[in-house]
């Protein structure tokens, strides 16, 4: 194969995952021009455009998707064995690219990346806050992290949360000028804070227990937001009843700023959880980060 086209492959994935010049030049310490060209050299080799270029976006072509599908999995098992090769000399390092819902720093991981400033000083780690189902491995992350049911079951995972409630609050404020909802059909007449899904883009149905029954219930408002944190801000100033995760608002409801409603009905989802493909956690920084995680959680239990 062409040398140069070899050499030019990272860039290509670095584009693709990036979805742009600018940002792939940036993650690479080169110009954009630079990247331009060296996608501009694999595209004539291989006679047809890898990328569908406007003024505001980039996005893959059919042959843009075949190519990274092919050479990002040989990326990475490469990247994975250098990394081994250099741990065998010394402590683990690199940057470890996570991609994980917002709400998974303050239930989950915020713990496990001071621990790791401590243990591991060079390995860098990178969040990608992301309310998607996204691919991990076409986008180039070596971790997730999701609440359990959402994680397909191809991946590796470790646990990070204990299973927690999905449960209804409101404001005192909001209580006392519409009252309380006592059943689910009591959420009609209420003004609730939707929840649009990324990926669909369709408003998300809060899901309850009724009478040992799944029930997914569609609700309506004059607030919409896409996460959790943002649902809890606009319920702490009474825009209306918001459905989150319980320990995301526990603080709050022990003083009093938020109140539980509806709490025979709510469901329990499985908790949070890091997940991976299989023969990832060979990768130093990722067998670090997994081996902290439990080590953290091992010594919150005692």
């Amino acid at each position: 194969m062409d040398r140069d086209l070899l050499t030019h492959l990272p860039i290509v994935a670095a584009v693709a995952r990036r979805g742009g010049f600018a940002a792939a030049a940036s993650e690479l310490g080169m110009s954009p021009s630079a990247v331009s060209h060296a996608v501009r050299l694999v595209e004539e080799r291989l006679g047809q455009p890898l990328f569908a270029r406007t003024t505001r976006s980039v996005a893959l072509t059919e042959a843009g998707k075949s190519l990274i599908g092919t050479i990002n999995p040989a990326l990475q098992d490469i990247h994975e064995r250098m990394e081994r090769i250099k741990a065998a000399k010394g402590k683990p390092s690199g940057l470890l690219r996570i991609n994980a819902s917002r709400i998974s720093l303050p239930l989950a991981i915020t713990r496990v990346i001071r621990a790791m400033a401590e243990r591991y000083p060079e390995v860098e780690i990178e969040i990608f806050s992301d309310e998607r189902l996204t691919d991990i491995i076409s986008e180039g992350f070596d971790a997730g992290i999701r609440v359990g049911e959402m994680i397909a079951q191809d991946m590796v995972a470790v646990r990070l949360t204990p299973p927690f409630r999905a449960i209804v609050i409101a404001s005192p404020d909001y209580i006392g000028r519409f009252g309380r909802p006592k059943t689910l059909a009591d959420l009609a007449d209420h003004i609730c804070i939707g929840y649009r899904l990324i990926r669909s883009g369709g408003l998300y149905q809060w899901e309850f227990v009724e009478d040992g029954r799944d029930v997914a219930v569609t609700v309506s408002g004059q607030a919409i937001v896409t996460e959790s944190h943002s649902a809890v801000e606009l319920a702490l100033a009474g825009v209306g009843l918001a459905y989150v995760f319980e320990p995301l608002v526990q603080a709050e409801i022990a003083s009093g700023k938020l109140i539980q409603v509806l709490g025979d009905y709510a469901v329990t989802e499985a908790g949070l959880f890091l997940y991976f493909p299989r023969r990832a956690e060979l990768a130093p920084k990722l067998r670090a980060f997994i081996d902290t995680v439990r080590q953290v959680y091992r010594e919150a239990a005692t």
